[in-house]
């Protein structure tokens, strides 16, 4: 139902699963389990983050929908499930310093024209230019990328589709790249082995190594911190909101609104240089 109805991506798809399956070994069958024993997995679950417990108990509702939906349980237990306030937290912040080392460290790499460093550029090139989520770039395929139009093909979350910029610099490593690139294979990034493509874990080792060359602290970095710095750095340079939602893929802008944050002060001056009473002087 999630993947026909709702269009869910496979991750998604996988952590329902992993949720619902830890349910089942907590408090049994659940389409028999009464109330008590789903009231149950909130002391089973309590050393749990907040946002994670937040995140099962909503899967475990959606299926106690399901379930009366369909007709295997004719109540709905799921009120007797905690409720934990969980806020979104705020991404973590890359600086324009950070991302300078980064590059510079990547860009130095690169010059001796290596294929694994000019790939590696041209991940970075992809992660920190166009915003993309890592599932989302390891599997681009080779025919996302146009010869002429500066813009990327991209399949997002639930099988959506949408048209990235891909910036001058990005488009330089592209070119360096399809040439040192192996012909086997139909993704842009294709795996060693020559089967399927380049993992997300892979993707995410090789960044971290990347920082540690670089001298940056390698804890702090990931593929979600780069696309973090995408948005971030994009809105701080004036990006309108709607367009950054447009660029990330989310399908609802209050995702995106939670970069308005680390522009306080950008936006406090706008104020104060553009609103019509900003030219009347204060009385006194």
């Amino acid at each position: 139902m999630l993947a026909a109805e709702r269009g869910a991506a496979l991750n998604t798809l996988l952590a329902y699963r992993r949720d619902l399956d830890g349910a089942e070994e907590a408090i049994g069958d659940l389409t028999r389990a009464d109330r008590a024993a789903f009231a149950s997995l909130g002391a089973a679950w309590a050393g749990l983050a907040p946002s994670s417990l937040a995140r099962k108990c909503s899967a475990l509702r959606q299926f106690c929908g399901f379930m009366v939906d369909e007709g295997w349980r004719g109540d709905d237990p799921s009120p007797s499930l905690p409720r934990p306030r969980s806020r979104r937290p705020l991404p973590r912040l890359l600086g324009h310093a950070e991302v300078a080392a980064l590059f510079e460290r990547a860009e130095a790499e690169a010059l001796d024209g290596s294929s694994a460093a000019v790939r590696l550029l041209t991940l970075l090139e992809l992660l920190y230019g166009s915003g993309l989520r890592a599932t989302e770039l390891v599997s681009l395929p080779l025919s996302a990328v146009p010869r002429d139009a500066p813009f990327l093909t991209v399949t997002g979350k639930g099988g959506q589709q949408r048209m990235v910029p891909v910036s001058t610099r990005a488009q330089h490593a592209l070119r360096r790249w399809l040439v040192l690139r192996s012909p086997v294979g139909k993704h842009l990034f294709p795996s060693s082995s020559k089967q399927g493509h380049l993992t997300r874990v892979r993707l995410f080792q090789l960044l971290r190594a990347l920082a540690a060359r670089a001298g940056l602290d390698h804890e702090k970095l990931s593929p979600h911190v780069l696309r973090h710095a995408f948005a971030t750095h994009l809105l701080e340079g004036g990006a309108d909101l709607r367009v950054l939602q447009m660029l990330l893929g989310h399908a609802d802008i209050a995702t995106t609104q939670i970069y308005t944050h680390v522009d306080s002060a950008r936006l406090v001056a706008l104020v104060n240089a553009r609103h019509p009473l900003a030219v009347r002087p204060a009385e006194g």
